[in-house]
């Protein structure tokens, strides 16, 4: 009996190799990052034009529980021999432009990859696409994911996947998905309206039988930017859990932009500590907490996340001089199942994300947009770099070029103050507030504040707080206490909101004599009143 040929493993469905190289005296000059940005550099100065979508509207018009139930048949995986693993998300519903995928082989020769129908369930929609499900059908894809042996070794997890505009987003051991990555955000704010340009091609290095990491390249186009990318992905195996993506990416702009937003990251806060949401049982909903910062002067600076009452509200810190930023990241601190009970997200499993800068940036800006979500569904915060200058869009071309490093981890980031902020909490006690007093509770810990002098020891410098109010805030009281359940110290700080309908911004540290024993807690909050006549 003959084997319908869309069985067979994915391997086998390669089209006839494809040579993208030049072949020069029988030796092929392998293809790599250079190749792609002679493509976007020809595409920027060419009008846009986007990809078609899908060739079956059918696709494009499945419900969210439908496209759900077109799933990939594991046992169809490419490379099922080797320590990366590669399968596909079927194009369909919100993702409707099929990829174009391709293989580069150990000798940098290239070769289309083409996806067979039957490597798909498709479940209930099997009877609507008659045209897919029929023998030697080709699948149209949107996306891809890498796996490999993350938690042990006889089981291979999701390492990374790419999926929807220029989106991906990693694990690490012990992690479950949570916040994202992106390629690029373009007019996120200060613009006429976002856009999302998107990875529409992408070429992956076949990994070696010993292969520690894999790498893949991708073509991001859009209205007004085209880009070449280069992703080198480390997985977080245990015991460390730390996955690394070096990027390195080319751009050119087509058109003006408002807002360029380098090395972005998008995540969810609903409520916190901070915050918390009346008529909910789960203590926190966050797949994030807080925005972290260490500037080129070596201040680290941390912003509670906010879920603003409505529309959305934006903070950003300037920086400039040499080497301005070391690095910035959401993060999801609190690693305690009883601050989330949720037996089904476990937001304490989800990752922090860092961006750490290969190179200086140069002077910019990290932004903070922050809008309102009535749930955990939309992912309603987003955090990147502003560089201060852009060069001029078209010709003569001027590229941007761009290097980081992504860590995706959970306990321990790649680098950490000494002294951290555990929690902010706001609200009273025993103590009632007065008129439109705020109150602020917020524990510190850290191996700096372990080491500081108590007591008989302190002498006449003891730990104290040093705050400011930045705007629309008057200090009624600041306290500093030691807190032996955290273990660490606590500032308390009574604070008089001037307007309602304004923002307030404070910032504080602990410091003991000459010496900061913590990073800078800078609190953001929205407006929360109507306007005073």
């Amino acid at each position: 009996m003959e084997v319908d040929p869309g069985l067979r493993p994915l391997r086998w469905r390669a089209l006839a190799a494809v040579l993208l190289g030049v072949l020069c005296g029988g030796r092929a000059i392998a293809f790599g990052f250079e190749n792609i940005v002679e493509q976007v550099r020809t595409l920027a100065l060419q009008p846009w034009q986007d990809m078609p979508p899908s060739a079956h509207p059918v696709l494009q018009g499945l419900s969210y529980d439908d496209y759900r139930d077109i799933r990939f048949r594991p046992e169809q995986a490419l490379w099922p021999d080797r320590p990366f693993g590669l399968m596909f998300f079927h194009a369909g519903r919100g993702f409707s432009q099929p990829l174009q995928i391709e293989e580069i082989d150990a000798q940098g020769r290239v070769q289309p990859l083409q996806v067979p129908a039957s490597a798909f369930d498709y479940g209930r929609n099997a009877a609507k696409l008659p045209a897919l499900v029929r023998p030697g059908a080709a699948a149209q894809v949107a996306g891809f994911r890498l796996h490999t042996a993350l938690n042990r070794p006889d089981y291979r997890d999701e390492l990374i996947v790419f999926l929807g505009a220029s989106y991906f987003r990693a694990l690490g051991a012990g992690q479950q998905y949570g916040l994202s990555a992106r390629g690029l955000a373009v007019d996120t704010t200060g613009g006429q309206g976002e856009e999302f340009p998107r990875f529409d091609r992408f070429w992956l290095e076949k990994p070696a039988p010993e292969a520690t990491r894999m790498t893949l390249y991708a073509r991001l186009v859009g209205p007004r930017v085209t880009g070449a990318y280069r992703f080198d992905i480390t997985p977080g195996r245990r015991p460390e859990g730390t996955t690394r993506v070096e990027v390195q990416a080319r751009l050119f702009l087509r058109g003006r932009v408002a807002t360029l937003g380098l090395a972005p990251l998008t995540s969810m806060f609903l409520s916190g500590e901070n915050q918390p949401r009346p008529g909910d049982f789960r203590p926190e909903v966050h797949d994030s907490d807080g925005l972290q910062i260490l500037t080129g002067r070596g201040e680290w600076i941390w912003r509670p996340l906010n879920n603003p009452r409505a529309g959305a509200f934006v903070t950003s810190f300037r920086l400039d001089g040499p080497q301005a930023l070391r690095g910035f990241g959401l993060l999801q601190r609190d690693r305690r199942f009883a601050s989330y009970e949720d037996l089904e997200a476990h937001y304490e499993r989800r990752p922090s994300a860092w961006v750490e800068p290969r190179g200086d940036w140069g002077a910019g800006r990290v932004e903070l947009l922050q809008f309102h979500t009535p749930d955990e569904t939309h992912d309603n915060i987003a955090a990147y770099w502003v560089p201060e200058t852009l060069p001029q869009a078209g010709a003569p071309l001027q590229p941007i070029d761009l290097a980081y490093t992504l860590h995706w981890f959970s306990e321990q980031p790649p680098v950490r103050p000494g002294g951290w902020t555990v929690q902010t909490r706001r609200g009273h006690g025993y103590d009632r507030a007065e008129g439109d007093e705020l109150q602020f509770h917020v524990d510190f810990a850290g191996p700096a504040l372990d080491a500081v002098r108590t007591g008989a020891d302190a002498g006449a410098e003891t730990v104290r707080p040093q705050v400011e109010a930045l705007a629309n805030a008057r200090l009624r009281e600041v306290r500093v206490q030691p807190n032996p359940q955290a273990p660490g110290w606590r500032m308390t700080l009574r604070v008089q909101r001037l307007r309602p309908d304004q923002p307030v911004e404070l910032r504080a540290h602990l410091a003991q004599g000459a010496d900061v024993l913590t990073e800078t807690w800078s609190l953001a909050l929205p407006p929360e009143g109507d306007p005073k006549p």
